[in-house]
């Protein structure tokens, strides 16, 4: 005879904890003699993932703006402690059966059957699934990966290994605390494919960072790199290797094991097996619930991982709220607040939650969203309530999370600006260049714009101009850089756009947009590492590269011989499609670059359509073929290009160079800037390389996409519109960007102590005077607040530009761009 239940909780992890302590709170309430509802756990213990935990494991307990809602306590702390709380409660009155795996489900809402693996059958009137995604791992992939003592894909223990090189492989949570607690006996590599910890937790954030940047660990942290090959150890206890392709080439490491940390494959085949749906043919996808957790079964509802929250604290919320709603509570979620506030100045009434159901549903990318997922994205998002100027004085100001007002009319960005923010319209109309005095275009409700600049990390091309009564959701960068390595369909959705986009401003297509985007599914996105070729001199070419971000340096007659640059949005290689077909130069990525390949087909569609452009692309051709011959016929200035391209300066948007046959020595441009910047220079003018009389001194370059600004904490890099990458306040002294940085332009530095008054330096000697060195011993207060990063602002703010450039008494120092190259070793 089967056992009926209100409620069947299946998993015993900490939402399924959350949801059968809330449940036995209802039968303590209604003091019923036999229990309504009962948790089904498929092992011998509760919360087996955390019981897998490695030892010691400090648990966090984020998001921080959450509180907890659960009857099962849960702060943070170590995996010990946490287990031991858990296990207390269920001791004190949960209705658990352990070595209860349910291996199907049939019926509908109020007659559920649930088979056991041993044969019994529990009935009930409502499932809730918390069986998290704890499939099979995720391998590396290449030959040699399966589970071995070399290969490892759990952790359990970390001081089973001393002594040892050890890679670990991926940059989640687990992959971090493994790596970091691994490095306390062994040397760690940690592999990540991104260029930084995106999925992180903000306090395995800080952690890795730290690591990575302290000098006295053995923690070694590979970016943008992927696992090539394996090569297995000769015999049981050897060393073997592994050979990680990164953005500089091929790298192999001795290791004496790996710890792969991929994730794992959702039990997809179990879980649609149960009638639930799952609509997206992606590995990593899960099912679409609705605002209650509840899936397309009626009555069968998912909670924490499997739902697409895997964090502990939001997990038990769901737990909790899951019950309510089964017994006819409307409980608000606990970050309803949050969504209420940042709705609030909307000009209609609507509950936050219907709000939430109407965006999503009308932006077509959001759709693509786990609804759970889009509302976190929210929370993190800003909402932008266009107003006409009359109004705009009246509107309310709230809080930092509270809606933002702008005036109507105005851009929302200017051409030329830097910023990396992405925009999603919702309501109203935004007007949208694709490039400077470029046509406009008119931005409807469920589309979105600012991709480019979030992906080229070039400045703004063109205007954005909002009109009255529109509303916007304005994303920050790390939030859709989140979004899109975590969801393929959205950074798809977003790149195919970024393509059509880049097309009409390259080629101003008189196509319709089904016409445009039957085009971009054509074309071919390229990556090229520092130093790869794109196309070789000599060769017969048959298509152009569109470069979507870096810089591609064209050569002639040799490698240093640099006779013309290409940027974001720039065409490379059109001669070959536009009159010869033989390459004149040969096209090496200066740094890391990607480019759009264009075909002849397509480029021939895309020119066919707007004959009347055509003209402007030979006139820009024209003047890229004048240059790059005049710089071909002066050897020595092609020289100095190559020099500066190797030295970086092809990512750089604001360099200091010095013209050596003007400099005197007198540095009086590292003695402006000591002045400028409260005594302390950001500036070392004797080092960095020469060439031809051409200094690049150590300083800021202002990069494109700034390495400092990766993985920064407290996000206290930022960069002003007018494009100077500054340090705020916010900075907590970690290095990583320091760290990061592949120039040495940034420092750690303590406060200097302020300057005596210049009478009190003239009268009585105090201190040191106006330009001389300042030689100091950082006050205890300055200690106490630890050292901070310093770096070059390119002087920010500060009428007549940088210090160093007018301090300079003979003109040798000047600031400026890679396009402004050429002028300068044209006159050298």
């Amino acid at each position: 005879m089967s056992k009926r239940y209100h409620i069947a909780v299946v998993g015993a992890g900490p939402a399924g904890l959350s949801a059968a302590g809330r449940a036995a709170h209802y039968d303590r309430e209604a003091g019923v003699s036999e229990p309504s509802y009962v948790l089904l756990e498929g092992f011998n213990t509760f919360a087996k993932t955390i019981q897998k935990y490695q030892k010691g494991k400090h648990v966090m307990d984020e998001p921080g703006f959450l509180d907890l809602r659960s009857e099962v306590g849960f702060t943070a702390g170590k995996r010990e402690e946490i287990l031991g709380v858990w296990d207390e409660a269920l001791a004190a009155g949960i209705n658990i059966r352990y070595d209860s795996e349910v291996v199907a489900i049939e019926g509908e809402k109020g007659e559920f059957r649930l088979k056991l693996g041993s044969g019994d059958v529990v009935e009930a009137e409502n499932i809730v699934f918390s069986i998290g995604t704890q499939g099979n791992p995720r391998t590396l992939g290449v030959p040699g990966d399966a589970e071995s003592d070399f290969v490892r894909y759990t952790l359990d223990d970390p001081e089973d290994f001393k002594g040892e090189t050890i890679v670990v492989i991926g940059a989640g949570d687990a992959a971090i605390e493994n790596a970091i607690a691994l490095s306390d006996y062994n040397k760690v590599y940690i592999v990540n494919r991104r260029n930084e910890f995106s999925r992180a937790k903000d306090g395995n954030l800080n952690a890795v960072l730290a690591a990575i940047n302290d000098k006295n660990r053995p923690f070694y942290c590979r970016y943008e790199s992927g696992v090539a090959g394996l090569e297995m150890p000769a015999s049981p206890g050897a060393a073997g290797a592994i050979v990680l392709s990164t953005p500089t080439g091929e790298e192999r490491i001795e290791c004496h094991r790996i710890i792969a940390r991929l994730g794992t494959v959702p039990p997809r085949k179990f879980v649609e097996s149960c009638g639930i749906v799952i609509t997206s043919d992606n590995p990593e996808a899960v099912p679409d619930v609705d605002r209650h957790y509840q899936s397309n079964v009626p009555g069968l509802y998912i909670i924490g991982a499997l739902g697409g929250y895997p964090l502990i604290k939001q997990a038990m919320n769901q737990g909790y709220d899951v019950v309510e709603f089964i017994h006819g509570k409307d409980t608000k979620p606990a970050d309803y607040p949050l969504l209420q506030d940042q709705f609030s100045g909307l000009p209609y009434v609507m509950d936050a939650e219907d709000v939430l159901d109407l965006y999503q549903q009308r932006v077509p990318m959001f759709r693509r969203m786990n609804p759970l997922a889009f509302r976190e994205l929210i929370i993190e998002s800003r909402i932008i309530v266009s107003l006409p100027p009359a109004e705009l004085a009246r509107a309310p100001q709230g809080g930092e999370r509270s809606t933002a007002f702008v005036a109507a009319g105005e851009p929302l960005y200017r051409h030329g600006e830097f910023s990396t923010t992405f925009y999603t319209l919702v309501e109203g109309e935004v007007q949208l260049q694709l490039e400077q005095d470029g046509p406009w275009h008119t931005i409807k409700p469920g589309q979105f714009f600012g991709e480019m600049s979030l992906i080229s990390g070039r400045p703004r091309q063109g205007d954005a101009v909002v009109s009255a009564d529109a509303i916007l959701i304005e994303t920050p960068r790390r939030i859709m850089v989140k979004l899109m390595n975590s969801n393929k369909e959205v950074s798809s959705g977003i790149d195919r756009v970024f393509i059509m986009r880049a097309l009409q401003a390259a080629f101003r297509p008189q196509l319709s947009l089904a016409e445009l985007g039957d085009i971009a599914g054509r074309v071919e996105t390229c990556q090229f590492k520092a130093g790869e070729v794109l196309f070789s001199e000599g060769e017969e070419g048959d298509c152009l590269h569109l470069i979507r971000s870096g810089t591609v340096m064209l050569t002639r007659g040799g490698a240093n011989l640099v006779v013309n640059q290409n940027h974001s949005g720039e065409l490379a290689g059109q001669m070959a499609l536009m009159g010869a077909p033989k390459r004149r130069d040969t096209a090496t990525a200066a740094v890391r670059t990607e480019t759009i390949l264009i075909r002849r087909p397509e480029f021939l569609a895309l020119v066919g359509s707007q004959p009347e452009h055509v003209a402007t692309l030979q006139g820009r051709l024209s003047d890229v073929l004048r240059k790059s011959n005049r710089m071909a016929s002066q050897p020595q200035a092609a020289r100095a290009i190559g020099f500066l391209m190797g030295e970086g300066l092809g990512e750089a948007t604001n360099a200091l160079v010095i013209d050596e046959t003007l400099c005197v020595g007198c540095d009086n441009c590292e003695k402006a800037c000591a002045e400028t910047h409260n005594g302390i220079s950001r500036l070392d003018r004797e080092a960095g390389a020469s060439l031809a009389g051409l200094h690049v001194p150590i300083s800021c370059r202002h990069c494109e996409l700034p390495h400092c600004m990766k993985d920064c904490p407290p996000d206290a890099i930022r960069r002003s519109a007018n494009g100077e990458v500054f340090i705020s306040d916010s900075c907590i002294g970690c290095g990583n960007c320091e760290t990061n940085c592949p120039y040495n332009a940034i420092k750690l530095s303590y406060a200097a102590p302020k300057k005596p008054s210049l009478l009190s330096w003239l009268l009585l000697g105090r201190g040191s005077g106006p330009g001389e060195p300042e030689y100091f011993t950082p006050s205890a207060a300055a200690k106490d607040a630890g050292k901070k990063a310093v770096k070059c602002d390119a002087c920010m703010g500060r009428k007549g530009g940088p210090a160093c450039v007018r301090a300079c008494p003979t003109g040798a120092a000047v600031r400026l761009s890679p396009e402004q190259f050429g002028e300068l070793v044209e006159g050298h």
